[in-house]
């Protein structure tokens, strides 16, 4: 992240001589630290998994969740730093709702993508801020059936059938290449997702973690719900073959 010249990183203001702004370089690397996060978007919903690594033993399993809930239709997975994630949930949250009480109808989520996306990118504007330490993964059932967008810390957004952000993203896009994503049905693609995250993390497998998967869909009657416990397990277990057999 060498530059001509010196001292360009020390505002997201400030563009070096080569056109760069280093803080919004510097915030992708905090993503890149993180554990790795996925969305599949197929026929009939859907899913979303997030590698959570665990930095500590005594760590209560199932807290601090990546995954979460912005409206009934709309889940929100997100890799990098933990808290400018719950922030840009929170602001998520904020701009579906008042969605609803403008126009009495649930956001669609190219809407919700493009606001979230404008807001990041603020904060790439100006010297007495920082930018969002975060990818960002939105995946939602709507009148247009299911659409799954990323949003980088730049704050560029785009719509994609498949996707990954975090430390294993470029194993994890060669895996999602090799899925016939459109026919799929969201209990398949919650085996492929599971399958997906333990092998990338086989490249940093002296770390424990945990899987949290979600989905939305037909399944779940267009509802973002975590998937169900026994289907999880299965999922897991599977993936734990798969990988031995892999290897």
């Amino acid at each position: 992240m060498t530059s001509i010249g010196t001292g360009y990183d020390l505002s997201a203001s400030t563009y070096s001589p080569d056109g760069r702004i280093f803080q919004v370089e510097y915030a992708t690397k905090a993503v890149e630290n993180s554990g790795t996060a996925i969305g599949l978007k197929v026929k009939d919903g859907v899913v979303l998994a997030v590698e959570k690594l665990i930095h500590s033993k005594l760590s209560v399993p199932e807290a601090n969740r990546r995954i979460q809930t912005i409206d009934r239709h709309i889940g929100l997975a997100t890799a990098g730093l933990l808290a400018d994630g719950r922030h840009i949930a929170n602001r998520a949250r904020d701009e579906a709702s008042s969605y609803r009480d403008t126009y009495d109808a649930p956001s669609p989520l190219k809407n919700l993508a493009e606001r979230l996306g404008l807001y990041t990118q603020a904060y790439t504007l100006y010297s007495s801020v920082r930018p969002f330490g975060i990818s960002t993964i939105l995946g939602a059932f709507d009148k247009e059936g299911p659409s799954l967008y990323v949003i980088e810390p730049s704050g560029v957004y785009f719509g994609y059938n498949g996707a990954a952000v975090g430390k294993g993203r470029q194993l994890a896009k060669t895996e999602l290449e090799k899925l016939k994503l459109s026919e799929l049905t969201t209990k398949e693609a919650v085996y492929e997702a599971a399958r997906i995250i333990y092998l990338v993390h086989e490249d940093a497998k002296e770390k424990e973690f945990e899987l949290e998967i979600s989905w939305i869909g037909q399944e779940t009657d267009n509802v973002h719900l975590p998937v169900p416990r026994e289907l999880q397990q299965d999922a897991e277990a599977k993936a734990k073959a798969a990988l031995e057999t892999f290897e």
